[in-house]
């Protein structure tokens, strides 16, 4: 009776060996998995961060682009504005001159004229005081 009780309690304890190999085998393929399965969560949570950093850059730099040319294009609005200024004045300027040297030009010319007209009237009168003491 006693070894037949032995023969179980070393049955039992083979039995309760083999089922802990077992658990173990089955922990161990679970960690496994596990780990696996972590690894390659890890893996996508990078990548989807990489892409979200680059994204990020990508955004970065076309707001960067586009304050760029805005400010290239107030600079050339600004410059064109003052070229246009710059051209008024010059062109008020050259009429003033213009005016100044027509203005000129025709007092000269005033001048010209009423020079003729007097001498004209002197021959005049002169003729006219000739024909008058030949009269």
């Amino acid at each position: 009776h006693e070894r037949e009780h032995e023969r179980e309690i070393s049955e039992l304890a083979a039995k309760h060996e083999e089922e802990m190999e077992k658990l173990r085998a089955e922990l161990k393929e679970e960690q496994r998995h596990l780990l696996e399965e972590l690894r390659q969560q890890m893996a996508a949570t990078h990548r989807a961060e990489h892409e979200q950093a680059q994204l990020q850059c990508q955004t970065l730099h076309s707001l960067e682009l586009e304050a760029l040319r805005l400010s290239l294009n107030n600079m050339h609005t600004s410059q064109l504005e003052l070229t246009q200024s710059n051209l008024r004045k010059e062109k008020e300027t050259a009429l003033v001159e213009l005016r100044e040297m027509l203005n000129d030009k025709r007092a000269q010319e005033v001048a010209i004229l009423q020079s003729r007209h007097q001498l004209e009237w002197e021959k005049v009168r002169e003729q006219w005081l000739k024909e008058k003491e030949d009269l």
